[in-house]
């Protein structure tokens, strides 16, 4: 052998560098892409960097989660659990999980509520003990986990173990990901279970013939988590069937392959056969998808789309319904809030897929690439109903970063011969990913409410884009109340608590006893019940308000942040005058409203529900332009209060400025389309004119909005009846009399 170690031919004749192609057995292109030696042999090295990080990150994600506060939507999912609990409890004789309206919960898996909800009965655990909840984040903190490491196998199995550490590394510092894992309940197992068949695929189908019988075991329990999560778990199924199919015509010579029956019927059996058993586990975590195997899953996948919830979002520093989002809504969610090294690693995936195409295994390069993108433009595709950011995508953020973790790989590879170049490129990664990475320490508890510098961070999205949708900082805010000995167990007086984050504060108070009573109350509906503090998050505030830093209140004793930006506050109501003033609303005793409004107003001069009662309250006693001036500074706090604009279109209309009052109606709607008042307004406005079709035009818009505004019906049929229409006017007035 040469003293430089490399073999020569006469010594090596069987190398796969240096066999002449006219000895090796002749194979088809595609065989030959799918055999390519690519990956080197694993570094020991590596190996142990690997797991030890692998390690580390389950340590340090199970330890957060038990910091995390609550999730909104565990008011369902909560609900759900225990009702899956009791009907396998009773073998199936209880069968409220089996259509639960509120929420349509019977239409998700319930692979993660099952699991969690046996391990809290045998705990002992109930939902008003925090222990529940620490054992459903620990679970949804080890399922995030598992997303990350399959993630990273994933990129292994293409290009070797350092694609496999980059990749990790990434998903470690990718906040969104993280902060989800921490109390996520269905995005994070289905991403879970949703990558898991991904890595497992690959693996099977690499060692076809003769998979190894672990990877056939993962493929199955992926196959299984992902669809007994959610009904769009059958994607995962259809992947598998595609790449396999793939697999087989291009590791057999094209379409010449089926004439090998053996090989053609091992293929058939392992696919179909674990596909089967997938489906069949997921069977077993879903009762509704039980009562008909081969046809509710399949119901689920469609009533989804029927089911979509529709929310008012905060988008780009515009209040919008979720069904009135931008095409490129989640696009622009993705782009915002993943780490800067992951974003430069998806584009520079792009750039170089033809060389990783031709470097690598060509099929999984394509199939890291579509499991990434195609659920993206899927739902961009089919105009699908998203909100909350981009969590609905969130099982496709796996799959990105292996893209990513591929391209800083091969980027590194290019320069294997400049090792400073090369350290230079891992040191880009790391300076990219750093700003994520001390977001996650600094704000362990809700990581997830990152954002990335391309837009400033959070505090350059603050009042452009949701931050805690979910509001999981009112256990801050509630650890606070303690901290300060407001809430403790000797307690001498009832304290009330105000929140439209009810389900999460209620849990987190249960502790107390009647001590503590929580109160719903919507942030614009704070003032019609009283209370002694209340906690609130940002959640549907609006946009406006939150730019022109007009919130928190000053009112607010307390405020949660995360990178600066405010996320809660805790509010203290001195006297109660604002809900007094309510009241005396109520019962139009208007000068006890409005000496109770000022009082407030004396106060918190930034509470706008104060300025737009005591705009009414003025408005009722003929004091115009006081009425006005009021309106105003409700609109200088809140620009698109719906009430406070009608206010000002109320203040010309009884100025007999019709034009103007027409003007400022049409710019509420503007601001805000779903404004009944607005479009009463407007078709009086048009009957007062004589235009009776736009006047029922415009009433006919007021009550698709709100069904029971009775003004709208009784101008509708005053309008009939003037026309000789007696036949409508009474269809209008039977309505009108039905309501209660």
């Amino acid at each position: 052998m040469a003293k430089s170690g490399k073999p020569s031919p006469k010594t090596n004749p069987t190398s796969a560098n240096q066999q002449p192609r006219a000895a090796a057995r002749p194979v088809t292109a595609a065989k030959d892409w799918l055999e390519r030696p690519a990956i080197p042999e694993s570094d020991p090295m590596l190996r142990k960097v690997f797991w030890g990080l692998a390690g580390l990150g389950l340590i340090v994600l199970i330890a957060l989660s038990l910091g995390s506060g609550i999730n909104a939507d565990d008011k369902f999912q909560v609900d759900y659990s225990q009702k899956l609990v009791n009907y396998y409890g009773t073998f199936g004789k209880d069968t409220t999980a089996l259509n639960i309206p509120d929420g349509n919960m019977h239409l998700y898996g319930g692979f993660f509520e099952t699991v969690t909800g046996f391990a809290n009965k045998a705990l002992g655990y109930q939902p008003t003990n925090l222990g529940y909840h620490n054992v459903r984040h620990a679970s949804s903190a080890i399922l995030g986990w598992v997303a990350m490491l399959c993630a990273a196998l994933f990129a292994s199995l293409v290009a070797g173990q350092r694609a496999g550490i980059i990749t990790l590394v990434i998903m470690l510092v990718s906040p969104r990901f993280v902060g989800d894992s921490l109390m996520n309940p269905k995005d994070i197992p289905f991403a879970a279970g949703y990558i898991m068949a991904i890595y497992n695929m690959v693996a099977v189908l690499n060692r076809m013939p003769n998979p190894s019988r672990w990877n056939l075991v993962g493929l199955a329990l992926g196959l299984g988590i992902a669809l007994g999560t959610r009904a769009g778990g059958l994607l995962s199924f259809g992947i598998f069937g595609m790449f396999a199919g793939l697999h087989f015509l291009m590791k057999n010579g094209g379409f010449r392959a089926f004439s090998d029956g053996q090989n053609l019927k091992k293929y058939v059996f392992v696919t179909l056969g674990v596909a089967a058993v997938g489906y069949i586990l997921a069977l077993l975590f879903w009762p509704y998808a039980l009562q008909a195997p081969l046809k509710n899953p399949f119901v689920a996948l469609s009533k989804f789309s029927d089911l979509e919830v529709k929310i008012r979002v905060l988008f780009e520093g515009n209040n919008v319904m979720s069904d009135k989002t931008p095409w490129n809504y989640a696009l622009k969610w993705i782009g915002y809030t993943i780490p800067l090294g992951a974003l430069v690693g998806v584009l520079g995936f792009g750039v170089l897929f033809p060389r990783l195409c031709r470097r690598y295994n060509p099929l999984w390069v394509s199939l890291a690439l579509f499991a990434a993108v195609f659920p993206v433009f899927y739902v961009i595709y089919k105009n699908s109903v998203i909100h909350d950011g981009w969590r609905h995508l969130t099982f496709a953020y796996p799959a990105m970063a292996v893209c990513a973790g591929l391209f800083w790989n091969e980027l590194a590879n290019f320069f294997s011969e400049k090792k400073y170049v090369q350290w230079a490129v891992y040191g880009a990664l790391g300076l990219l990913c750093v700003d994520a990475g001390a977001f996650i320490a600094a704000n362990p508890k809700m990581p997830y409410v990152y954002f990335n510098p391309i837009v400033g961070g959070i505090s350059g999205a603050y009042g452009e884009f949701e931050t805690d949708y979910w509001g999981v900082s009112t256990r801050q805010g509630i650890e606070w109340l303690e901290s300060q000995g407001i809430l403790k167990p000797d307690m001498p007086e009832m304290v009330v608590i105000a929140t439209n984050m009810y389900y999460s504060t209620k849990q987190l108070t249960a502790k107390y006893g009647d001590k503590v009573k929580v109160k719903y109350l919507k942030w614009e509906k704070r003032c019609d019940d009283a209370w002694d503090y209340g906690l609130y998050p940002t959640r549907f505030l609006d946009g406006g308000t939150l730019q022109k830093g007009m919130w928190p209140p000053d009112n607010a004793v307390h405020i949660v942040k995360a990178g600066g930006a405010p996320i809660l506050a805790v509010l203290k109501d001195n006297g109660k005058n604002c809900v007094l003033g309510i009241a005396a609303s109520k019962l139009n005793d208007w000068p006890s409203a409005i000496e109770r409004f000022k009082a407030e107003l004396a106060n918190v001069p930034d509470n706008e529900i104060a300025w737009v009662s005591l705009a009414q309250a003025y408005l009722n006693t003929s004091q115009l332009e006081e009425a006005k001036a009021a309106a105003e500074k409700a609109l200088a706090i809140v620009p698109d209060d719906a009430q406070a604009n009608n206010l000002v279109g109320l203040y010309w209309m009884n100025k007999n400025d019709l034009s103007k009052a027409k003007a400022q109606f049409e710019l509420s709607i503007k601001k805000e389309a779903s404004n009944p008042g607005a479009w009463y307004y407007l078709g009086l406005i048009a009957r007062g004119q004589g235009d009776n079709q736009t006047a029922l035009s415009n009433l006919m818009k007021a009550i698709q909005i709100s069904p029971t505004f009775k003004p709208a019906y009784e101008l509708s049929a005053q309008i009939y009846e003037a026309a000789g229409d007696g036949a409508n006017a009474q269809r209008f007035r039977a309505a009108m009399g039905q309501m209660k």
